[in-house]
């Protein structure tokens, strides 16, 4: 079980937060956070999060260029790009199409 008050479990929570058909970054979770160089580490608990029994939308989080960087996690290399898909978002190339205009900064939005 993660600690309640730890930095993956508030990785979670944002990550929750991602509205439907949205993108979000590593690294702007992290900045969310008050952690802004720990962007990796942001990716850690997303990759942890699957074992959890709770639905985290990991597949929202893509890296700064708006690459599925992540898709390894998945269990395939085509089920974050699916997923992202099933929600409206066209990926071209593993890369959010129209990314700027997808992305979520929760800086902004929360």
């Amino acid at each position: 079980m993660i600690e309640k008050d730890g930095f993956f479990e508030r990785v979670y929570e944002v990550t929750k937060k991602i509205p439907y058909g949205r993108v979000s970054t590593y690294g702007a979770i992290a900045k969310y956070l008050g952690t802004g160089g720990s962007a990796r580490v942001v990716g850690w608990a997303l990759n942890s999060s699957s074992g959890l029994g709770v639905f985290i939308p990991a597949h929202r989080v893509v890296n700064r260029n708006g690459i599925l960087s992540g898709k390894k996690h998945f269990g395939g290399s085509l089920i974050m790009k699916q997923l992202l898909e099933n929600e409206g978002i066209r990926i071209k190339d593993d890369k959010v199409v129209d990314f700027k205009k997808l992305f979520w900064n929760p800086r902004l939005e929360l």
